[in-house]
């Protein structure tokens, strides 16, 4: 059986974060974002270059998937929709139709996910990662949904304890 996990960098630090990847058996960290850098010296540890130090000393595999991410169009059409319902990035807990509705039509229905699936390490697992502690408010609930539906990829959605 075919499995993946979703994770974001909100709710954790770099070490609880290895931690929870290394408890789920992750092998490979599929990097979703547009841009690799988070701000705030708390989140420092998931800029792309200590990201994948810190990740190769773990023993686990990085990529980064820009396809994948979101254009600065679209993510200001979401900060717009959070700023109207009074939410910041860190608290939104769920996107915005419109939103959802043009990153599956702009971006997601043009990837091909295959080899990403054919890519699925054949011990533990992969990660797709990006910013946001909730699965549901970030794209890559999406992404997962769409290789659970298409690719019966299971998926599990790692978040902070």
């Amino acid at each position: 059986m075919r499995r993946m996990t979703t994770i974001g960098v909100y709710g954790f630090d770099g070490e609880s974060f290895l931690q929870r990847l290394r408890q789920a058996d992750v092998r490979l960290l599929l990097d979703v974002r547009q841009r690799r850098g988070v701000r705030g010296p708390e989140y420092a540890w998931a800029n792309s270059h200590r990201l994948q130090a810190a990740l190769a000393e773990a023993g686990i595999a990085y990529e980064h998937h820009p396809e994948l991410a979101p254009t600065t169009e679209l993510r200001m059409l979401q900060y717009a929709e959070d700023d109207r319902r009074g939410v910041g990035k860190r608290s939104r807990r769920e996107l915005a139709a419109e939103y959802i509705r043009r990153y599956t039509t702009e971006i997601l229905d043009r990837a091909d996910l295959a080899p990403i699936v054919s890519a699925l390490p054949s011990r533990g697992t992969a990660a797709l990662f990006c910013v946001e502690g909730d699965p549901e408010a970030c794209h890559r609930s999406l992404i997962a949904r769409r290789l659970a539906e298409r690719h019966r990829v299971t998926i599990e959605h790692l978040r902070p304890r």
